[in-house]
Protein backbone atom coordinates (compact mmCIF):
# COMPACT_ATOMS: atom_id res chain seq x y z
CA UNK A 1 0.00 0.00 0.00
CA UNK A 2 2.79 2.43 0.87
CA UNK A 3 4.63 1.51 -2.26
CA UNK A 4 1.52 2.31 -4.27
CA UNK A 5 1.08 5.63 -2.49
CA UNK A 6 4.73 6.56 -3.18
CA UNK A 7 4.27 5.70 -6.81
CA UNK A 8 1.19 7.92 -6.96
CA UNK A 9 3.02 10.89 -5.42
CA UNK A 10 5.97 10.43 -7.72
CA UNK A 11 3.72 10.35 -10.76
CA UNK A 12 1.84 13.44 -9.62
CA UNK A 13 5.06 15.40 -9.05
CA UNK A 14 6.31 14.45 -12.49
CA UNK A 15 3.03 15.56 -14.06
CA UNK A 16 3.13 18.93 -12.28
CA UNK A 17 6.78 19.41 -13.23
CA UNK A 18 6.01 18.82 -16.87
CA UNK A 19 2.77 20.83 -17.08
CA UNK A 20 4.17 24.04 -15.53
CA UNK A 21 6.82 24.79 -18.16
CA UNK A 22 4.40 23.64 -20.85
CA UNK A 23 1.80 26.18 -19.74
CA UNK A 24 4.46 28.87 -19.65
CA UNK A 25 5.53 27.87 -23.14
CA UNK A 26 1.97 28.14 -24.42
CA UNK A 27 1.25 31.50 -22.77
CA UNK A 28 4.49 33.20 -23.89
CA UNK A 29 3.68 33.36 -27.67
CA UNK A 30 0.23 34.90 -26.96
CA UNK A 31 1.81 37.83 -25.11
CA UNK A 32 4.50 38.18 -27.76
CA UNK A 33 1.92 38.18 -30.58
CA UNK A 34 -0.20 40.87 -28.90
CA UNK A 35 2.82 43.07 -28.31
CA UNK A 36 3.98 42.64 -31.92
CA UNK A 37 0.51 43.49 -33.29
CA UNK A 38 0.40 46.72 -31.27
CA UNK A 39 3.85 47.70 -32.47
CA UNK A 40 2.87 47.00 -36.09
CA UNK A 41 -0.27 49.10 -35.71
CA UNK A 42 1.66 52.00 -34.21
CA UNK A 43 4.20 51.75 -37.03
CA UNK A 44 1.36 51.77 -39.59
CA UNK A 45 -0.19 54.88 -38.02
CA UNK A 46 3.19 56.60 -38.02
CA UNK A 47 3.66 55.82 -41.70
CA UNK A 48 0.23 57.25 -42.53
CA UNK A 49 1.01 60.40 -40.57
CA UNK A 50 4.35 60.80 -42.34
CA UNK A 51 2.77 60.22 -45.76
CA UNK A 52 0.01 62.72 -44.97
CA UNK A 53 2.55 65.32 -43.89
CA UNK A 54 4.60 64.76 -47.03
CA UNK A 55 1.48 65.09 -49.21
CA UNK A 56 0.52 68.38 -47.57
CA UNK A 57 4.04 69.69 -48.11
CA UNK A 58 3.92 68.70 -51.78
CA UNK A 59 0.53 70.38 -52.24
CA UNK A 60 1.79 73.56 -50.60
CA UNK A 61 4.90 73.53 -52.80
CA UNK A 62 2.75 73.01 -55.90
CA UNK A 63 0.45 75.89 -54.94
CA UNK A 64 3.44 78.17 -54.52
CA UNK A 65 4.85 77.05 -57.88
CA UNK A 66 1.48 77.60 -59.57
CA UNK A 67 1.24 81.11 -58.15
CA UNK A 68 4.72 81.91 -59.44
CA UNK A 69 3.74 80.60 -62.87
CA UNK A 70 0.54 82.68 -62.89
CA UNK A 71 2.51 85.79 -61.93
CA UNK A 72 5.02 85.04 -64.67
CA UNK A 73 2.29 84.57 -67.30
CA UNK A 74 0.60 87.79 -66.21
CA UNK A 75 3.85 89.68 -66.61
CA UNK A 76 4.47 88.07 -70.00
CA UNK A 77 0.99 89.02 -71.17
CA UNK A 78 1.50 92.64 -70.17
CA UNK A 79 4.83 92.63 -71.98
CA UNK A 80 3.17 91.18 -75.10
CA UNK A 81 0.57 93.94 -75.06
CA UNK A 82 3.31 96.55 -74.81
CA UNK A 83 5.28 94.92 -77.62
CA UNK A 84 2.21 94.84 -79.87
CA UNK A 85 1.65 98.57 -79.37
CA UNK A 86 5.30 99.19 -80.24
CA UNK A 87 5.01 97.00 -83.32
CA UNK A 88 1.97 98.88 -84.58
CA UNK A 89 3.62 102.24 -84.00
CA UNK A 90 6.82 101.12 -85.71
CA UNK A 91 4.94 99.78 -88.74
CA UNK A 92 3.03 103.02 -88.97
CA UNK A 93 6.28 105.00 -88.98
CA UNK A 94 7.78 102.71 -91.60
CA UNK A 95 4.73 103.04 -93.77
CA UNK A 96 4.60 106.82 -93.49
CA UNK A 97 8.26 107.04 -94.53
CA UNK A 98 7.72 104.86 -97.58
CA UNK A 99 6.65 105.91 -101.05
CA UNK A 100 2.92 105.81 -100.42
CA UNK A 101 0.04 107.80 -101.81
CA UNK A 102 -0.43 109.29 -98.33
CA UNK A 103 3.08 110.63 -97.97
CA UNK A 104 3.50 112.03 -101.45
CA UNK A 105 0.01 112.86 -102.65
CA UNK A 106 -0.19 116.26 -104.29
CA UNK A 107 -2.42 118.96 -102.82
CA UNK A 108 -6.02 118.54 -103.84
CA UNK A 109 -7.19 120.95 -106.47
CA UNK A 110 -10.26 123.09 -106.09
CA UNK A 111 -11.96 120.75 -108.50
CA UNK A 112 -11.25 117.74 -106.27
CA UNK A 113 -12.34 119.66 -103.19
CA UNK A 114 -15.63 120.47 -104.87
CA UNK A 115 -16.06 116.85 -105.81
CA UNK A 116 -15.32 115.72 -102.26
CA UNK A 117 -17.90 118.06 -100.78
CA UNK A 118 -20.40 116.97 -103.41
CA UNK A 119 -19.94 113.26 -102.74
CA UNK A 120 -20.15 113.59 -98.97
CA UNK A 121 -23.62 112.08 -98.89
CA UNK A 122 -24.09 108.55 -97.65
CA UNK A 123 -25.41 107.51 -101.04
CA UNK A 124 -22.25 108.62 -102.82
CA UNK A 125 -20.24 107.04 -100.05
CA UNK A 126 -21.80 103.64 -100.73
CA UNK A 127 -21.35 104.08 -104.48
CA UNK A 128 -17.67 104.92 -104.15
CA UNK A 129 -17.07 101.98 -101.85
CA UNK A 130 -18.86 99.51 -104.12
CA UNK A 131 -16.94 100.80 -107.14
CA UNK A 132 -13.67 100.18 -105.32
CA UNK A 133 -14.79 96.66 -104.42
CA UNK A 134 -15.79 96.04 -108.02
CA UNK A 135 -12.25 96.86 -109.13
CA UNK A 136 -11.08 93.98 -106.96
CA UNK A 137 -13.71 91.30 -107.45
CA UNK A 138 -14.79 91.92 -111.03
CA UNK A 139 -12.09 93.80 -112.90
CA UNK A 140 -9.08 92.45 -110.93
CA UNK A 141 -7.46 95.88 -111.21
CA UNK A 142 -5.65 95.75 -107.90
CA UNK A 143 -3.41 98.81 -108.24
CA UNK A 144 -6.39 100.96 -109.18
CA UNK A 145 -8.39 99.46 -106.34
CA UNK A 146 -5.68 100.43 -103.85
CA UNK A 147 -5.82 104.00 -105.08
CA UNK A 148 -9.61 104.07 -104.87
CA UNK A 149 -9.71 102.66 -101.34
CA UNK A 150 -7.06 105.13 -100.21
CA UNK A 151 -9.07 107.99 -101.62
CA UNK A 152 -12.17 106.56 -100.00
CA UNK A 153 -10.74 106.47 -96.45
CA UNK A 154 -9.55 110.06 -96.84
CA UNK A 155 -12.82 111.31 -98.29
CA UNK A 156 -15.08 109.54 -95.79
CA UNK A 157 -13.23 109.40 -92.46
CA UNK A 158 -16.45 108.68 -90.54
CA UNK A 159 -17.84 106.12 -92.95
CA UNK A 160 -19.21 102.81 -91.74
CA UNK A 161 -17.13 101.26 -94.53
CA UNK A 162 -13.84 102.53 -93.10
CA UNK A 163 -12.77 99.26 -91.40
CA UNK A 164 -13.67 97.26 -94.51
CA UNK A 165 -11.74 99.68 -96.70
CA UNK A 166 -8.63 99.34 -94.53
CA UNK A 167 -9.01 95.57 -94.54
CA UNK A 168 -9.18 95.58 -98.35
CA UNK A 169 -6.07 97.73 -98.45
CA UNK A 170 -4.27 95.16 -96.31
CA UNK A 171 -5.28 92.28 -98.57
CA UNK A 172 -4.47 94.18 -101.76
CA UNK A 173 -1.00 95.14 -100.53
CA UNK A 174 -0.34 91.48 -99.70
CA UNK A 175 -1.32 90.58 -103.25
CA UNK A 176 1.02 93.29 -104.55
CA UNK A 177 3.86 91.95 -102.41
CA UNK A 178 4.01 95.06 -100.20
CA UNK A 179 4.13 93.38 -96.82
CA UNK A 180 5.09 96.47 -94.84
CA UNK A 181 2.05 98.34 -96.17
CA UNK A 182 -0.15 95.33 -95.52
CA UNK A 183 1.04 95.03 -91.92
CA UNK A 184 0.27 98.70 -91.40
CA UNK A 185 -3.30 98.43 -92.68
CA UNK A 186 -4.12 95.19 -90.85
CA UNK A 187 -2.64 96.59 -87.63
CA UNK A 188 -4.69 99.74 -88.12
CA UNK A 189 -7.87 97.67 -88.38
CA UNK A 190 -7.04 95.66 -85.24
CA UNK A 191 -6.09 98.70 -83.17
CA UNK A 192 -8.74 101.19 -84.35
CA UNK A 193 -11.69 98.81 -84.75
CA UNK A 194 -11.17 96.03 -82.16
CA UNK A 195 -14.88 95.04 -82.27
CA UNK A 196 -14.98 94.84 -86.06
CA UNK A 197 -15.80 91.33 -87.29
CA UNK A 198 -12.53 91.15 -89.22
CA UNK A 199 -10.37 92.46 -86.34
CA UNK A 200 -9.28 88.95 -85.20
CA UNK A 201 -8.35 88.02 -88.77
CA UNK A 202 -6.51 91.32 -89.23
CA UNK A 203 -4.42 90.79 -86.10
CA UNK A 204 -3.69 87.22 -87.15
CA UNK A 205 -2.50 88.44 -90.56
CA UNK A 206 -0.16 90.92 -88.87
CA UNK A 207 1.47 88.03 -87.01
CA UNK A 208 1.68 85.82 -90.11
CA UNK A 209 3.27 88.58 -92.19
CA UNK A 210 5.82 89.21 -89.46
CA UNK A 211 6.50 85.49 -89.32
CA UNK A 212 7.13 85.49 -93.09
CA UNK A 213 9.56 88.38 -92.63
CA UNK A 214 11.48 86.41 -89.98
CA UNK A 215 10.33 88.59 -87.07
CA UNK A 216 9.57 85.60 -84.86
CA UNK A 217 9.46 87.37 -81.49
CA UNK A 218 7.06 90.02 -82.77
CA UNK A 219 4.97 87.38 -84.51
CA UNK A 220 4.70 85.33 -81.31
CA UNK A 221 3.62 88.41 -79.35
CA UNK A 222 0.91 89.16 -81.90
CA UNK A 223 -0.33 85.55 -81.99
CA UNK A 224 -0.58 85.51 -78.21
CA UNK A 225 -2.52 88.76 -78.34
CA UNK A 226 -5.01 87.19 -80.76
CA UNK A 227 -5.64 84.40 -78.26
CA UNK A 228 -6.11 86.87 -75.41
CA UNK A 229 -8.40 89.34 -77.19
CA UNK A 230 -10.43 86.82 -79.21
CA UNK A 231 -10.12 83.46 -77.36
CA UNK A 232 -13.18 81.82 -78.96
CA UNK A 233 -12.46 82.89 -82.54
CA UNK A 234 -11.17 80.76 -85.38
CA UNK A 235 -8.26 83.20 -85.64
CA UNK A 236 -7.22 82.35 -82.06
CA UNK A 237 -7.04 78.65 -82.95
CA UNK A 238 -5.00 79.43 -86.05
CA UNK A 239 -2.74 81.71 -84.01
CA UNK A 240 -2.02 78.85 -81.60
CA UNK A 241 -1.03 76.64 -84.53
CA UNK A 242 1.26 79.35 -85.84
CA UNK A 243 2.97 79.65 -82.44
CA UNK A 244 3.85 75.95 -82.61
CA UNK A 245 5.60 76.59 -85.93
CA UNK A 246 7.89 79.28 -84.52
Amino acid sequence: MRNYFRFYLLSLSLLIGVSTPLAATIQAPISTVCSSAVEDWVTYIDRIAIAHSQLLTQIQDQLVANQHEIDSLRGQLQENQHQLSLVIERQQQIYQNMDSPYSKSPPASKKNEAKTSKTASSNDEAIDYNEAVALVLQKKQYAQAISRFQNFVKSYPNSIYQPNAYYWLGKLNVKQGKKENAIYYFALVAKTYPKFSKAPSSLLKVGMLMQEKGQKDNARAVFQQVGKLYPSSASAKQAQKQILKL
